[in-house]
């Protein structure tokens, strides 16, 4: 059962005791990512991100390590558009000593000038990776460039020019800004007794007290339509189309992850049946959505021959036009339902899926709904829905695509706005 309850200091907690598990899923999650950042700030909560690793004003960043490995832990962290998420899983027994450390991270940060340096190159590292995989870089040129007049289309990593800029005090003063009770949430699942898990709590974050105001900065999302063309030295040509999505929380959302699972999903959706199993045209092919609090994208990739390009993208056109025509056969979604409830039960049976489900919930919409309540959304969906879901990402003619690879074997610009212009 979920209970959510506050510290000594404000800071909300969402608990669910699984007493039939021996581990533990603990989680510190931030509401502060891109979106946040101004443009000569960008890229600056992701390098907090890797600091908090670096070092404490207690324990080295060895020490950080080899405290968390002697325990058998898994300890990682991620940096969105719109939050910051530190987690660990430990057996229960192990719990007090992992708080001890991941406490220590979040609020007594070195923030050494000479590891700041460090973990510069790290990040102009990261940077050049993603730069050399097209089939990551195809999603990342297109969100940006969609949003790029507001701060959800900067890149998470940041530019080489900012990260360039960053020193131990700029880092320093940001993370006192944003870093704050009013926009964390802890999130546990596991192996524990509330009462005893509240005291621990409170023990090592109950009586952090922030140095700063908290003054969030955000910007109102800004879309534009988009044509990326990016030629990288490779043999394949890897392409993102992008339809209008749904905000996070619109009411038809779990509409959308079922018409999302049924077009582009999964091996057996109607975009791999189609365009690989019966027509070979191209190696990989799925769709996905992708949602923020006031916007959304609903987006087909596909990597290919360059060749292969028109034919790959006039059957895409073809199976959106078949199925806005056809609709969704009531067997169909009853199938896709169950199946999404099945994946959605399986998943829930891991510790760090629960706590992760639960502290995103709680940080992003300020609820989280029980098991129950989702299984009840989803089987709730009707043909209707599934038809205004459609509608509304392929009704219009706002599409962006992105090309990155081998643009040399073909006239993409053509294809692509012969169909989707």
């Amino acid at each position: 059962m979920l209970t959510i309850e506050k510290l000594e200091n404000g800071i909300q907690v969402v608990l669910e005791e699984i007493g039939y598990v021996r581990s533990i899923s603990f989680g510190i999650w931030v509401k502060n990512g891109t979106r946040n950042e101004r443009p000569e700030e960008n890229g600056i909560s992701h390098y907090i991100e890797h600091m908090m690793f670096k070092g404490t004003e207690h324990r080295s960043a060895k020490e950080i390590a080899e405290e968390m490995d002697a325990l058998g832990g898994q300890i990682n962290a991620y940096t969105t558009k719109e939050y910051t998420c530190y987690h660990t899983r430990v057996l229960d027994k192990h719990i007090t000593r992992a708080m001890d450390v991941m406490s220590d991270m979040l609020l007594y940060p070195a923030f050494r000038e000479e590891d700041v340096r460090r973990e510069r190159n790290v990040i102009l590292e990261e940077i050049d990776m993603y730069e050399d995989a097209p089939e990551e870089l195809v999603h990342d040129c297109l969100q940006d460039a969609i949003w790029q007049d507001c701060s959800l289309g900067m890149p998470i990593l940041g530019t080489e020019e900012t990260i360039s800029a960053f020193t131990a005090e700029t880092i320093r003063e940001y993370y006192e800004k944003n870093y704050h009770t009013e926009n964390t949430v802890l999130s546990v699942a596991g192996n524990f007794k509330k009462e005893e898990m509240m005291a621990l709590l409170n023990r090592y974050f109950g009586q952090w007290q922030p140095k700063a105001a908290y003054h969030p900065y955000e910007t109102r999302a800004v879309t534009k339509q988009v044509r990326i063309h990016r030629e990288k030295d490779v043999e394949q040509l890897h392409t993102c189309i992008a339809f209008p999505g749904l905000e996070r929380e619109h009411p038809l959302k779990y509409a959308l992850a079922v018409f999302q699972t049924i077009f582009g999903g999964g091996m057996s959706s109607r975009l791999f049946q189609k365009v690989r199993e019966e027509q070979g045209l191209a190696y990989s092919i799925y769709s996905y959505t992708t949602a923020f609090a006031d916007t959304g994208l609903f987006c087909i990739y596909a990597s290919m021959n360059p060749a292969q390009a028109d034919a790959v993208y006039r059957s895409i056109y073809h199976e959106i036009q078949q199925i806005r025509k056809e609709g969704v056969s009531r067997q169909l979604l009853e199938v896709t339902k169950e199946q999404m409830i099945s994946n959605f039960i399986i998943g829930s049976e891991s510790t760090l899926n629960r706590m992760t489900s639960a502290g995103a919930a709680l940080l992003l919409r300020g609820e989280v709904m029980e098991m129950e309540e989702v299984i009840s959304r989803i089987e709730t969906i009707t043909e209707e829905d599934i038809h205004q879901v459609m509608e509304l990402i392929f009704g219009g003619n706002d599409v962006s695509y992105s090309a990155v690879g081998n643009l040399k074997q073909a006239d993409f610009a053509s294809t692509a706005d012969q169909f989707f212009s």
